[in-house]
């Protein structure tokens, strides 16, 4: 293990220089040292006939990146095979994080930014005025008149307009990493994909309105000076013009429809107008050129990889065990997982039920356990919307079998929270889910490892109506009744705002677990990949930009480079892009798919699905928080029974809760509304608290 940590560490280090490099590089691209000394001997060295215009920058800015989600994926194969154990919490380590991690500015619509995140935007924004100075300063002192007759005023017109542009093509460079979710990139420094979807609303936010300017600049321009011709021309050795104005077209149409206020109102327009980002690539791409589609090619080509495995991954039919239906109205579907499937609590995962809707995928935090439950994997749904509401339906009748597919599930790559001293966890109606899996991971650790520190938990939930504590109930597993749970440090404070008393109880107050019958067809929940998930995802990044560079050097060497050898005929400046597209995407579906096939011969060939021996209880039992008039000493769940109180008529305190919390490092974990989270983060970045280390969370119900 000690060896295995070591090399890990030194991959990190290699990983973190190489983007040190690749982020100098971008700061370095649009300086003057650049374009008239370094430029002129790079394009000699590198861009030889195998690759022409495209050899520099395939080098310089596509190759870092791949470079980097090798070595991430390498690093958490290391860091998952050696199985590292929580360690005990440091003040000194959490005093530094917990200064990074603070809550700074808190307001809509940017959210909760801690004092790293702002400290990275500052630095982006700053990446961004530095290119558009550079750019404009090397540009005004050798401009160029691209019309006879045309203004000094004119040309820098112009070339404003053509430099917003270019500005917009960096936020296109970073713009798909965060909406990778089976991404390297991102674990190695700490971050999910769900954690980091607002930097992917920022960075469209921004590009979008540097292509505006960019496309409304240039339509002034050529009228200004006569060329409005220019606006419908698709050239064939240059910039395609009608091209992108017809990106533009598409972007307008995903840019409006993402804004929140129509987003959260008209979620489907929102999310079937964001499929057009498929047509607004390549128009994208198309306008923009070879040579600078490699400055962008990184995120895009590990997002086809990402987005292919998933489609794999998505085409199995999974095995539905049960569902345990609440009171409350929420529903924990439990389906089959693989025995080797790990995944960290918080996680989420992705159900698509075809019966419902073969196009809409829905995520849901996991609220299982994978080293708890390890033939189990489960997920809590609340009727909430139309397809929420049509699944409880089907749910309710009399149903023996239904088709679920998934994606995931994703999370991230450690268990931060063990290494506090005590949690403080605070959620607002269905934000209490992530929370279960956290209490379930404590559990595991605490029973299987009694010598092992494990964290003071105080779980403080708020709920509209008395009928809402049944959600506690989540936090036993439905395979196992006998869990034991008194030897964890658990206390829940539990408010019901809209009631002022304990309402009566009745029968209606059951707890409905429906047990579906196995279908030999369906499969167990399994990562895209195999239980060598990070090793083999490296294989195929690595092999799929291997055979796209050999593929395209061989084109472009035999098929183009004959082409243009005379200068006398130049090559269609669309097709070269369009070639890109093409075998990029071929290589990715054609080394994807035989790392599946070898990891499904080599490993899942003798995996068949299996049916597990559980009896259907003839009785549904009652919730232990939430009904039943049953003594307390013939409860197995006493311990939880005991250790919870319940406050009706009232929200809780969080200023008081969390200025009395005690101790020299406090893990805050706030999960529900909005206004929660930012009440909350709003009090942690205050003086008062200095021990307090906070991680607003995202929930999907």
């Amino acid at each position: 293990m000690a060896k295995e940590m070591a090399m890990a560490r030194g991959v990190k280090m290699v990983f973190l220089l190489t983007f040190v490099l690749w982020l100098w590089l971008w700061i370095m691209l649009p300086t003057k040292l650049y374009k008239n000394t370094w430029t002129p001997k790079l394009n000699m060295d590198l861009n030889s006939t195998y690759f022409r215009e495209q050899g520099t920058n395939l080098l310089l800015f596509s190759f870092p990146v791949m470079l980097m989600a090798v070595l991430g994926c390498f690093y958490l194969h290391l860091q998952k095979s050696s199985s590292e154990d929580p360690k005990p919490f440091s003040t000194q380590r959490s005093r530094g994080d917990s200064f990074l991690k603070r809550p700074v500015l808190v307001m809509n619509p940017l959210g909760i930014l801690n004092t790293l995140e702002i400290g990275f935007a500052a630095a982006f924004v700053i990446l961004l005025i530095w290119s558009l100075g550079n750019y404009l300063y090397v540009s005004f002192g050798n401009l160029h008149m691209h019309v006879a007759g045309e203004k000094v005023w004119e040309a820098k017109f112009r070339s404003v307009s053509l430099r917003l542009g270019y500005i917009g093509h960096i936020c296109w460079a970073f713009l798909f990493f965060p909406v990778t979710r089976g991404s390297s990139l991102l674990p190695i420094i700490g971050l999910t994909s769900e954690s980091t979807i607002k930097y992917h609303i920022w960075l469209g936010h921004i590009s979008n309105l540097l292509f505006a300017l960019h496309t409304v600049g240039f339509i002034i321009y050529w009228g200004i000076t006569d060329q409005m011709a220019l606006l419908i021309e698709w050239s064939e050795d240059y910039v395609s013009n009608i091209a992108g104005l017809i990106a533009m077209a598409f972007a307008t149409v995903i840019w409006v429809t993402s804004f929140r206020s129509i987003r959260r109102k008209m979620f489907e327009v929102f999310f079937y107008s964001h499929h057009f980002y498929t047509l607004y690539t390549v128009f994208y791409l198309i306008h923009v050129g070879a040579a600078y589609v490699c400055l962008v090619l990184p995120g895009m080509f590990l997002f086809a990889i990402d987005r292919f495995l998933r489609f794999l991954q998505s085409q199995r039919r999974v095995s539905l065990v049960s569902a345990r239906h609440l009171p409350c109205g929420a529903v924990e579907l439990n389906l089959l997982k693989s025995p080797e499937l790990s995944y960290s609590p918080t996680s989420v995962m992705f159900l698509n039920v075809p019966t419902i809707s073969k196009l809409q995928w829905h995520p849901f935090t996991v609220t299982s356990n994978s080293k708890l439950e390890p033939a189990i994997i489960s997920v809590a749904i609340k009727v909430g919307g139309s397809w929420t509401s049509k699944l409880h339906q089907q749910l309710s009748s009399s149903l023996d079998h239904l088709q679920v597919s998934v994606e995931g599930p994703y999370g991230p790559a450690s268990t931060h929270f063990l290494r506090h001293e005590s949690l403080l966890l605070i959620s607002g109606g269905s934000g209490i889910t992530p929370f279960i899996s956290i209490i379930r991971e404590i559990m595991i650790v605490r029973s299987t490892k009694p010598n092992c520190h494990v964290p003071q938990v105080r779980l403080v939930c708020a709920f509209k109506n008395s009928i809402d504590l049944t959600m506690l109930d989540l936090l036993l597993p439905v395979s196992s009744t006998q869990t034991e749970i008194s030897n964890v440090p658990l206390q829940i404070d539990a408010y019901i705002t809209r009631e002022e008393e304990q309402p009566q109880t009745n029968e209606e107050n059951l707890i409905n677990t429906i047990w579906f019958k196995p279908n030999p067809l369906d499969s167990p929940v399994t990562e895209a990949l195999g239980p060598n998930n990070w090793l083999l995802l490296g294989a195929v990044i690595s092999s799929s930009f291997v055979m796209f560079l050999i593929l395209l050097g061989i084109i472009t060497r035999y098929y183009i480079y004959p082409i243009e050898r005379n200068g006398d005929a130049v090559y269609n400046y669309t097709y070269k892009v369009l070639w890109d597209m093409f075998l990029s995407l071929a290589c990715i579906c054609i080394c994807s798919s035989l790392v599946l096939m070898w990891q499904r011969k080599t490993y899942v060939s003798n995996k068949q699905v299996q049916v597990l021996n559980v009896q259907s209880p003839k009785a549904s039992p009652g919730s232990w928080i939430f009904g039943g008039e049953r003594e307390l000493e013939s409860l197995p769940f006493q311990p939880l029974v005991q250790a919870t109180n319940i406050h009706y008529g009232g929200r809780p305190d969080l200023k008081r809760i969390l200025l009395d919390c005690k101790g020299s490092d406090i893990g805050v974990l706030v999960s529900g509304p909005t206004g929660m989270r930012h009440d909350v983060a709003k009090i942690c970045s205050t003086a008062y608290g200095d021990n307090l280390n906070f991680h607003a969370m995202s929930f999907t119900w």
